[in-house]
């Protein structure tokens, strides 16, 4: 099995399309027209019963995405939109804790077996995980693809559970590698799902991110939300990566879980927008119909 040369790091950008590193966060939350993301105090800072220090060292370890090693204290600084001198005590308390390890050596942080734990045990409890593999992997053989399952973590989709076809020239994209919402079909599905209310205010999030892009990252969205009421699937053709696409459908698990969504995607080259719409696109909704019945009982 081929996989194309793309890396989970290069998924971890909450931007539509944009450079993730450091720097190049500094510079999107000082550009012109550009406003960063609210933090989490921000959002709720009239709440009187939200724990700000708590926040915090969840914010902390939310900047390790699946394509990091290790972090400084400064990267987390830039990544979270805190002081150095706040992330450097966050960093030693949850180095204390578990949460993190500290490398002498280069003087970066690593995720801890604490959060390794705490992970586990959340997939381990994902019940949709089990039941969806079975049929995704079936999709994901006959269609020659990458068939991935994702919920939303703020501005991104986070895979959960991930399947490849045997001979397919796929992504090389695992569990845990994050996408953006706005450009991608998997983001723009549980977009679709979502009451009116709620997606309009996660559209107003993402115009604050980045006012420039908002115009074209706005058509996307809309059209996807016509799409899905035509076809039942939303897509992206070469709107997340140039080389990339897919499609996308979402659906609630219940059990109080999130809504969900199921995509199949891969090289353009490979999956051309005709052979995703007509040869996929009913497979794609039948798997969804199958999922759908399997949790309801």
């Amino acid at each position: 099995m081929n996989k194309i040369n793309y890396s989970p790091a290069d998924a971890g950008t909450d931007l539509p399309n944009a450079d993730d590193s450091p720097a190049a966060s500094l510079a999107a939350a000082k550009a012109p027209g550009t406003l960063a993301m609210r933090t989490a105090h921000e959002l709720h800072k009239d709440d009187r019963h939200f724990v700000t220090a708590l926040a915090r060292g969840l914010e902390v370890l939310a900047c390790f995405r699946s394509g990091d090693k290790s972090l400084s204290n400064q990267e987390l600084a830039a990544r979270c939109r805190l002081p150095k001198s706040t992330v450097s005590r966050l960093t030693h308390t949850l180095t204390l804790l578990g949460y993190l390890i500290h490398l002498k050596e280069s003087g970066k942080y690593r995720l801890g077996t604490a959060s390794l734990a705490l992970g586990s045990a959340m997939l381990a409890r994902l019940d949709v995980r089990k039941i969806a593999r079975p049929v995704m992997q079936e999709l994901a053989d006959v269609c020659g693809a990458t068939v991935s399952l994702g919920t939303r973590d703020r501005l991104s989709m986070i895979y959960v559970e991930n399947c490849r076809g045997s001979v397919a020239l796929t992504l090389t994209l695992e569990v845990g590698s994050r996408i953006p919402v706005a450009t991608s079909a998997i983001g723009r599905a549980w977009l679709a799902a979502l009451p009116e209310h709620e997606r309009l205010s996660f559209m107003e999030q993402v115009r604050e991110l980045d006012h420039v892009a908002w115009p074209k990252t706005r058509r996307g969205i809309e059209k996807a939300l016509d799409d899905y009421r035509t076809l039942g699937v939303t897509t992206s053709f070469g709107d997340w990566q140039k080389e990339v696409n897919g499609i996308a459908r979402a659906f609630q698990p219940g059990g109080e879980l999130p809504i969900m969504a199921i995509n199949v995607g891969g090289p353009a080259f490979k999956l051309s927008k005709e052979f995703l719409l007509e040869e996929v696109r009913p497979r794609l909704l039948e798997v969804v119909s199958q999922l759908e019945t399997a949790l309801s009982h």
